[in-house]
This record gives structure tokens, C-alpha cells and sequence, in this order.
């Protein structure tokens, strides 16, 4: 019974900040309300014994990724009033899509999938689980080629991004490390009589 309660409230209330990120009128407040949508999300993995996952949520996306976007949103000088000059030719498409969404979410809700008689419950597993253990050995035997495989991807992303952004600027100075190490004394050095 408690364990519903605190499951309706960490769903209620991740999808009321949810909303807000999308509803804020200021960036740094979306960010605060995402923010307050991950610590949400890591409570509900914490009611599936998901420890880790959960502790990952908290450390990772809001102790890393949102200190970084809150420091990008403040670095950055976001005009608002010129991203909202279009905002009127997309109405329409986007009033589309949330229409159909929204006809999903209620076929969804009333096709009985979620009533009380149908809906598992999540058993608790015993204390001699570990949770890190055993997501390390089926990460790292059963989906191990996977795994490689987003690293990877991951470290393409981070050349790509760290290639785009390097440009060479014509006012300032580059050292010419071939011309340095094939110089000669004669090209450096000149006798002068006195």
C-alpha cells in the first residue's frame, strides 16, 4: 500500500515537472524542473530495486549532465523573443501531433492493460542480490558487443563534435612544427663585422 502511494506520488510528480520543462518560460527554470523530473524518476527505480540505477540517475544526469546544461544556458545569451517570432507557422503541425498523442495516451489508458486486476506487481529480491553485480555480468557477457559497440558510437560523437568546433583563426599566431625542426643555423644565424 505505501509502495503505491509513493509510486503515484514519484509518477505525479515527474510528470508535472516533465510539463514544466516544456511549459517554463525561462531556460534555467526548464532546467530546475528537469532537474526535479530526474531526482523523481531515480525514486521510482529506487521502489523497483534498482539502487544503482537509480544512484546513476542522481550522480550522473543531475550531479554531471545538468550542472553542464546549467552552465551552458548561463553562458549563453538566448534572445527569446527571436525564437518566438516562427512560433505561429508550427502551431499547426505540432497542434497535430499533440492531438494524436493525446487520442494514444486514452486508447492506451482504457484498454484495460492498466486496471487493478492486470497490472504485476514487482517482487522484491533478497538481500544476497547484488544489483551492480549483476547488471556488470550480463552487461559485460551477454550484451558485451553492444556495449563496444556505444562506446564507440560515443567516441566518434566526441571526435565529431571537438572537429566541428576547431577552427583556426586568421589573427592569431600557430606554431609550424616542421618548418621549427627543419630550420638550419644559416637561415637563423647571420656574421656581422664590426
Amino acid at each position: 500500500m505505501l509502495e503505491t502511494v509513493f509510486f503515484n506520488l514519484f509518477a505525479g510528480l515527474s510528470i508535472l515537472s516533465a510539463m514544466g520543462v516544456v511549459l517554463a518560460r525561462n531556460t534555467m527554470h526548464s532546467v530546475m524542473f528537469l532537474i526535479f523530473c530526474f531526482f523523481n524518476a531515480a525514486g521510482l527505480f529506487f521502489l523497483l530495486d534498482a539502487e544503482f540505477i537509480g544512484i546513476i540517475m542522481i550522480l550522473i544526469y543531475v550531479g554531471a549532465v545538468m550542472v553542464l546544461f546549467t552552465f551552458v544556458v548561463m553562458m549563453l545569451e538566448i534572445h527569446t523573443a527571436r525564437l518566438r517570432e516562427g512560433f505561429l507557422q508550427y502551431l499547426p503541425m505540432g497542434g497535430l501531433i499533440a492531438i494524436v498523442l493525446m487520442i494514444e495516451f486514452i486508447g492506451a489508458a482504457t484498454s484495460g492493460v492498466f486496471s487493478s486486476g492486470d497490472m504485476a506487481t514487482a517482487e522484491h529480491l533478497p538481500q544476497s542480490v547484488n544489483n551492480t553485480v549483476e547488471i556488470g555480468q550480463i552487461l559485460y557477457t551477454q550484451y558485451l558487443l553492444g556495449f563496444e559497440i556505444a562506446a564507440i558510437i560515443l567516441l566518434v560523437a566526441l571526435i565529431g563534435a571537438i572537429v566541428l568546433t576547431l577552427r583556426t583563426r586568421k589573427d592569431a599566431k600557430y606554431q609550424k612544427i616542421s618548418a621549427q625542426v627543419n630550420v638550419r643555423k644559416e637561415d637563423r644565424m647571420r656574421k656581422v663585422r664590426m
